[in-house]
């Protein structure tokens, strides 16, 4: 399975969904406040959008296929169990107010920083 899941990874770094493409614009190359973040990356049996292992935070980019609200919350309860912090933007929210969910990033990892 992980082998599978490191493939299917890197198909959906290839392959983008358009909401994920417009937020790694921002997040790629450090250029939010100097963050690194990585996309597409497996942590456990999830391959999660964005992490920045740095600060534990998981970022994710919540498009149709996110109906499945027991599933997103059996997956964020596996990745706070493994020390992330989680942050799920759903696709209106990443198009019409970006700058609601940069500060809400930025704010996780400074809320994260002063716990270390």
């Amino acid at each position: 399975m992980n082998d599978w899941l490191h493939s299917r990874a890197k198909a959906m770094r290839r392959e983008p969904a358009l909401y994920e493409r417009r937020l790694w614009a921002i997040l790629r190359d450090r250029r939010l406040e100097g963050l690194k973040f990585r996309r597409q990356v497996v942590i456990g049996r999830y391959v999660a959008d964005f992490v920045c292992l740095r600060h534990r935070l998981v970022v994710e980019a919540d498009g149709p296929h996110h109906d499945d609200r027991a599933e997103d919350a059996a997956r964020d309860n596996f990745l706070r169990g493994e020390g992330f912090r989680v942050l799920r933007f759903p696709n209106p929210q990443i198009e019409n107010r970006p700058h609601e969910v940069l500060t809400a990033i930025i704010a996780a990892t400074n809320a994260k920083l002063t716990r270390d």
